[in-house]
């Protein structure tokens, strides 16, 4: 067989195996995979495939790297096109695994028949030339032995043949002048080696599987992993990071000097993104789709927790933000982004529902100020603000707003389209055209930066400066207490056992959950499928197909009317040949399965003011071959609530006090009693 026209999953299993770890990481990893593999249209991810390998996190056993591993093998992506897509990357580790498993291997000595008597010892050989390092699997019928020894096996028990790490070195933090300890220990036969690396340099003074370093200092920090192999077999252990810690001086003041050298990490990422556009009484906008959905793409790939929001109401802003808050937890990371019109008064600003009046005060919107009270009482790590709007003064509204003291916790950052008293300005789009903002167009090309967030929007107010476009029109303005090397890119880590990251990730997971795919049977023989797809938390495609049909029918086509008036929908654009005719933007064929099937498209917009379970009618109409009428079948389906109804965001929600404006007094029920009625109940209520 030609190894380069070789499919990956003919791959073995340990090679995967190995290789998924390898992708398993932030930097060289299965994003970046996905990205270089995007070059072919064969193997372009959608977002549902990307948000599918980031979810693969929340399982115990789960692998990003795998899913896409298995995504381009289910698409015949050849063994020689990864080997492209991963030098492509600089994967230099994962570059050598695959050459060296695509080398060709060939069998020099075959293992013989042979006859013996009862309780005689009995030896088989067989050995093959190929790369260095070949290990050796034996098997009886379809049954793997594990009496091996290399390339022959003896019919009496021995020695298990393999290498297996039993105890993994363990990320540590230690006070100067410690003394360091990291051991790896393993199962071998041939027994096994270690060699041990920092930062990736091998530490030739260090051959056992024990670390000792006498007295920790700086120089010792870093990542440490141990390389244990035998003739046969070779294994990397995990990665431990050692940081050391510093006393306090003399005087008592801490030393900072580590904290400016090293990444945080947060406990969490949840973001919250809201596009207005369709004003009831105020100019329509048509950049905020674009925005939000270009942002939301970007968070998912940073591990946050998204949940995309078009076109809310005054409450419906005031439950999302609720449920917003009911994510945050001690050190999660908060990201508001909201994109529509506002204004600033008195150094207070406020976010303009789509139903804000004509002559509009503080009361009809959200004070971005008191959110961030809000926030702070659940002690986040990090609360980011991105406001895409406009900070003129409203001259209707006189009200001097206060909201709750903000506390010195260093971790505000505010991220502003405009400067005060200025305006956000939209690009003049053509009919059908869909295009970012002009803030989101600069900050895509930064916001997945390893970067202190502060710095990275720094480079974005550098870019728009240099715009012409934008040079004397808008600027961005920053504000910020961060001291800390806070990035949007830190990790996520929390304790295994932590009850409010479990309820955090089902909460998210099911308010973002589509109706499986129906299959209808008609009376006529025709069989029908009803398929599903989410452009937004709020925004849902239909889509049919024929699957079966009888000869004797010559045309058929499935179409969805009666839906609840509740929800959105274009009567004009509705069962469309077309996802372009039937309104959506963004999504693309590829997005669905098998995209090459005839579709008709319907697209179910503002699903947060859904009341009941959705339904509609799926009406057949076909025609037979000496038939001139057309005839015509019903069935009513009901697909229960999806993606954000669940959440029932037109519902008002409790408020702590009976006092104050409601545009300032975001409601927020206390986290334990909620988290009760969800397990007493098994639903999920109130919850991101």
């Amino acid at each position: 067989m030609n190894e380069g026209k070789m499919n990956i999953g003919a791959l073995r299993e340990d090679v995967l195996n190995r290789l998924s770890k390898m992708l398993d990481n932030s930097t060289r990893g299965w994003k970046q995979l996905a990205n270089a593999a995007s070059a072919d249209p064969q193997f372009r991810c959608s977002e549902r495939d990307l948000t599918s390998c980031s979810l693969q996190v929340l399982s115990a056993v789960g692998s990003p790297g795998r899913t896409l591993l298995t995504w381009l093998a289910d698409r015949s992506c050849s063994l020689d096109f990864l080997l492209h897509c991963l030098e492509k990357i600089e994967h230099k580790e994962a570059v050598q695994l695959l050459t060296t498993a695509a080398e060709q291997i060939e069998v020099t000595i075959q293992p013989q028949s042979q006859q013996g008597a009862a309780g005689s010892k009995v030896v088989l050989t067989c050995r093959a030339s190929g790369p260095s390092g070949l290990s050796y699997q034996w098997f009886k019928g379809k049954e793997e032995c594990l009496v091996v020894s290399g390339c022959s096996s003896s019919l009496f028990p021995g020695s298990v043949s393999g290498l297996h790490i039993t105890v993994q070195p363990q990320s540590l933090a230690a006070s100067e002048g410690d003394t360091l300890s990291l051991k790896c220990k393993a199962e071998a036969n041939p027994p096994a080696q270690y060699e041990w690396y920092r930062n990736g340099e091998l530490m030739p003074q260090h051959k056992t599987c024990l670390i000792k370093i006498p007295c920790l200092t700086t120089a010792h920090r870093g990542q440490y992993r141990c390389k244990v192999f035998n003739l046969y077999h070779e294994a990397w252990s995990d990665v431990a990071t050692v940081i050391p810690w510093f006393d306090s001086h003399c005087d008592g003041s801490p030393d900072w000097s580590l904290g400016k050298s090293h990444h945080q990490k947060s406990t969490d990422k949840v973001a919250l993104l809201i596009g207005n556009m369709n004003y009831h009484y105020h100019r329509q906008l048509c950049a905020p789709i674009a925005d939000v959905h270009e942002l939301t793409n970007l968070l998912r790939q940073l591990d946050f927790k998204v949940v995309s929001l078009l076109d809310l109401n005054h409450q419906e802003m005031c439950s999302a933000v609720t449920e917003f808050l009911m994510l945050l937890d001690k050190g999660v990371y908060g990201l508001l982004y909201f994109a529509g019109h506002g204004y600033e008064n008195y150094g207070n600003s406020f976010m303009m529902p789509i139903d804000a009046p004509a002559s509009f005060t503080s009361e009809h919107c959200l004070c971005v100020q008191n959110i961030l009270t809000r926030m702070q009482e659940k002690e986040t790590g990090l609360n980011v603000f991105l406001l895409d709007m406009c900070r003129r003064r409203n001259p209707f509204d006189d009200i001097i707003v206060q909201p709750g003291l903000l506390k010195v916790t260093a971790n505000i950052v505010f991220g502003y389209a405009t400067c005060v008293d200025a305006e956000a300005y939209e690009v003049a789009q053509q009919e059908r055209e869909v295009a970012n903002g002009i803030f989101i167009s600069f900050l895509k090309r930064r916001v997945c930066e390893d970067e202190k967030v502060t710095a990275m929007l720094d480079r974005v107010a550098e870019d728009m400066g240099r715009c012409v476009i934008t040079r004397g029109r808008q600027a961005l303005e920053l504000r910020s207490n961060l001291s800390e090397r806070r990035s949007l890119t830190d990790q996520i880590q929390t304790a295994e056992c932590s009850a409010s990251y479990s309820a955090r990730n089902l909460q998210w997971a099911v308010a973002h959950v589509l109706p499986p795919s129906h299959s209808l049977q008609f009376d006529c023989g025709v069989r029908v499928q009803l398929g599903f797809a989410a452009e937004f938390s709020n925004v849902m495609v239909i889509y049919t197909r024929i699957l079966e049909k009888p000869n004797e029918i010559t045309s058929c086509s499935a179409q969805l009317t009666d839906f609840p008036e509740d929800v959105d929908v274009d009567l004009k654009k509705s069962n469309q040949e077309t996802l372009l005719e039937a309104g959506s933007l963004l999504l693309f064929p590829e997005d669905l399965p098998s995209p090459e099937a005839p579709s008709l498209y319907t697209r179910v917009r503002c699903l947060q003011r859904l009341k009941r379970e959705l339904t509609f009618t799926v009406c057949l109409h076909y025609t037979y071959s000496n038939m001139d009428d057309e005839v015509q079948e019903n069935q009513l389906v009901t697909v229960g609530k999806p993606l954000v109804s669940k959440l029932n965001l037109h519902e008002p929600r409790p408020s702590p006090s009976s006092s104050g404006s409601s545009s300032v007094t975001m409601a927020y029920p206390p986290v334990c009693p909620l988290l009760l009625t969800w397990l007493c109940r098994t639903t999920i209520v109130h919850f991101f």
